[in-house]
């Protein structure tokens, strides 16, 4: 068995400078380690359980299959937070019928990003009987 004692997802933007603004500054994620110099520096953010790095300088924006999912305590806290910051929010913040709260933005780049919380009834946090 692979002990995974770590995880990053990588980011390679088109724009590195403005990629850092929106997770570092807009998003507000919390700075693990830099590492580098000059424009194309790395930075490593806290992502809950694992790490984003946003490192390098790609020629086109990533993959449109490529997102991010990240577990938020209120996304209605965070909505309005984001908000006021001016970002763009590509959908409001809806229940689903599976049940979690979810709401959608989008990095510089475009890279989809799902701010989900995971309601105390959810069967993700409580099941009753085990």
């Amino acid at each position: 068995m692979v002990h995974v004692l770590s995880s990053r997802i990588l980011l390679h933007p088109t724009d590195p400078e403005r990629s850092r603004v929106f997770y570092g500054e807009q998003l507000g994620l919390a700075v693990y380690r830099e590492f580098g110099t000059g424009a194309e520096r790395g930075t490593v953010y806290f992502l809950g359980g694992g790490f984003l790095e946003v490192s390098g300088r790609a020629e086109s924006p990533p993959d449109p299959a490529v997102r991010l999912w990240m577990q938020v305590a209120d996304v209605a806290a965070a909505h309005e937070e984001l908000l006021a910051k001016g970002m763009r929010v590509v959908r409001e913040p809806v229940r689903e019928p599976w049940g979690l709260v979810e709401m959608w933005i989008e990095d510089p780049d475009g890279t989809p990003i799902v701010l989900v919380e995971v309601p105390a009834d959810h069967p993700l946090r409580y099941r009753p009987g085990l």
